[in-house]
């Protein structure tokens, strides 16, 4: 079955009574337990609801099992404890989301936790390995500055040191690639993102193996950051149109980052798309599209960032992304503010730095957009 259709019908609940053809909404907390192998509650991750979505998602990201999440850095922050333990040493990419980043550095020590940040290719992964590297923590594209980084041949390395690979999938989205058919062993995504689409819904996914997402549903139950039945509707009802959505975000992306690259008043355009971007011919490779995200420095002549932003009229100046709608942020004021002006400086995230986040627009007036906000 295509991505297209699994979007449509996987995980869809049967309206057996009025033969419905949504998933019905199943608002109980309390579900009756005898003659049930499995008992329904929230907490557990076994809602009717939360199972549909799961369903679907795994459909999409060819996993065995999933779990459905209260948003993005409960997935993560799930996963990773479930994964590791005191003396373990984790590997992340220093360019990634700053959730993530903030986690590694306020927590992990607490935690007994070893870490190191390192730069977004194999060889500054595989340099920094220690005897106690259990993990290592990836993206691509990046966050915010949309590097690539080969899925296939990280995912091979782990595997071989038997390290666990875990990827962040939101930025690529499960249209465009599937790490899991590569050989990442655990995805996690921010479904608040593009999954939801509509800037609605704050939820995340986990998803692997059942043997590796076995202990993740462990912990997960003690922690109980389980996603409520409603929103988990809203999900499903939002999943349907994930790939028609994309579509678009990305056909949108590739116009607006060639129109970008070409202005005089852009000093650089961070976009896998582009034929000079380094990362283009690995992210052609393992990418059906280039994605609907792209970063872009602007000239220091225009002096402060927020008067430009405040000029936009179409693309909203906003937290979070992957909506139908185009929003544009400062990395250093809102995903990475967590982190230290030394620490954004060394990663590459400038003050000139934006976000942008491509909805469904029309492509002409989010050009006409941001050249009436440079001038």
């Amino acid at each position: 079955m295509k991505k297209e259709t699994q979007c449509v019908q996987a995980g869809t609940l049967k309206d057996n009574q009025y033969q419905g053809l949504n998933s019905p909404l199943y608002t109980s907390t309390a579900y009756g337990y005898m003659d049930k192998e499995e008992v329904c509650y929230p907490r557990y991750f076994t809602t009717p609801n939360q199972g549909a979505v799961v369903k679907k998602i795994c459909a999409l990201e060819g996993a065995e099992d999933g779990l459905l999440f209260s948003s993005g850095m409960a997935a993560v922050s799930t996963t990773i404890l479930a994964h590791t333990r005191p003396g373990d040493h984790v590997i992340l990419l220093d360019d990634l989301y700053g959730g993530t980043h903030s986690m590694a550095t306020a927590d992990f020590e607490r935690l007994g936790l070893e870490y190191d940040f390192v730069a977004t290719s194999l060889e500054a992964i595989m340099a920094a390995q220690k005897p106690n590297t259990t993990m290592v923590i990836i993206e691509s594209p990046t966050n915010p500055l949309m590097n690539i980084l080969d899925i296939k041949a990280t995912a091979d390395w782990a595997r071989e040191n038997k390290i666990t690979s875990l990827m962040d999938n939101t930025f690529g989205t499960s249209i465009n690639q599937t790490p899991l058919a590569l050989g990442i062993d655990i995805v996690v995504h921010s479904g608040t993102k593009y999954m939801g689409g509509h800037s609605d819904v704050c939820c995340g996914f986990a998803l692997a193996s059942k043997k590796k997402m076995q202990p993740i549903l462990d912990l997960a139950r003690h922690l109980g950051g389980s996603l409520d039945s409603f929103a988990a509707y809203l999900l499903e009802r939002s999943l349907k149109t994930l790939a028609i959505r994309v579509e678009r975000q990305c056909q949108n992306a590739q116009a607006l980052a060639e129109f970008l690259e070409a202005h005089p008043k852009i000093v650089k355009v961070n976009y896998p798309g582009l034929p000079n971007f380094p990362g283009h011919d690995i992210a052609k490779k393992q990418m059906k599209l280039f994605g609907a995200m792209m970063s872009f420095e602007l000239d220091e002549s225009i002096g402060d960032v927020d008067v430009f932003l405040r000029k936009l009229k179409v693309i909203h100046p906003a937290v979070s992304l992957g909506g139908v709608e185009s929003s544009i942020c400062s990395p250093k004021d809102t995903s990475h503010k967590p982190m230290t002006a030394e620490e954004r400086a060394r990663v590459g995230i400038s003050d000139f730095l934006l976000r942008l986040s491509i909805g469904i627009e029309h492509i002409d007036d989010l050009k006409e957009d941001i050249e009436q906000a440079l001038t």
